[in-house]
């Protein structure tokens, strides 16, 4: 039964308007957006399956199309419906961190890093490029790997900073095992990619590890 035909000031959609969205729990919030469930449960009680089969909201907006059209009633329309979801809520994090001076919000940028890399099941390996007032020129994804590692080549940072007439570069890369901590090598690439920028005359402001909603500053660690 669609929430539509839910008895009236008991469906979610008037919930939200009543009360506002903060008011609802994850399972009423996904039925809004799945509309409607299938013949044998409504649109919550599917939401709650949902939940409850991949462990969340984060896993289940990162699921394949093939894992979420495995269960009765899920096809090609409401995984279209979550994957317009998960991309709204990334645009909306890359919007905030274009508002103003990467360094001055640290929190903007951690959040938006974390929702564009921590559900990946693959290392990706990109670069926040920053002008002279750190101000967020673009976000790149350079590098992409198996989920144990990414061949990252400093020659083709510098080239992007010298193309983007860059000031200074943020790096970062997912663990998609979830944890955070780097590397040996992650150390050893963030000296080669500080040396290489160093001829150039661009700062390396930080190198951030995304985990499975943790991140790591290199910065931080006094590694830079």
């Amino acid at each position: 039964m669609g929430i539509n035909h839910w008895p009236s000031g008991e469906g979610p959609r008037e919930k939200l308007l009543a009360f506002g969205a903060s008011r609802l729990s994850d399972a009423e919030l996904l039925a809004i957006i799945l509309r409607n469930g299938n013949k044998n449960m409504d649109a919550v009680e599917l939401s709650r399956q949902l939940l409850q089969e991949f462990g969340g909201l984060r896993q289940l907006f990162s699921a394949s199309f093939k894992q979420i059209c495995r269960l009765p009633g899920v096809g090609p329309v409401k995984y279209a419906q979550l994957q317009t979801a998960a991309e709204l809520s990334k645009r909306i994090a890359q919007q905030s961190l274009h508002r103003g001076p990467v360094l001055s919000s640290p929190d903007v940028t951690r959040d938006y890093l974390i929702r564009q890399l921590s559900d990946r099941n693959y290392e990706v390996f990109a670069v926040l490029l920053l002008d002279s007032q750190h101000r967020v020129i673009q976000f790149v994804e350079l590098f992409r790997g198996t989920i144990n590692a990414a061949s990252v080549y400093p020659r083709d940072i510098v080239g992007l900073v010298l193309e983007k007439n860059a000031a200074a570069v943020i790096v970062c890369h997912n663990h998609p095992s979830g944890v955070a901590e780097p590397s040996q090598a992650d150390k050893r690439i963030t000296e080669r990619i500080h040396s290489a920028l160093s001829t150039i005359d661009v700062a390396l402001l930080d190198h951030l590890v995304v985990g499975d909603r943790d991140i790591v500053s290199f910065a931080e660690r006094g590694w830079l």
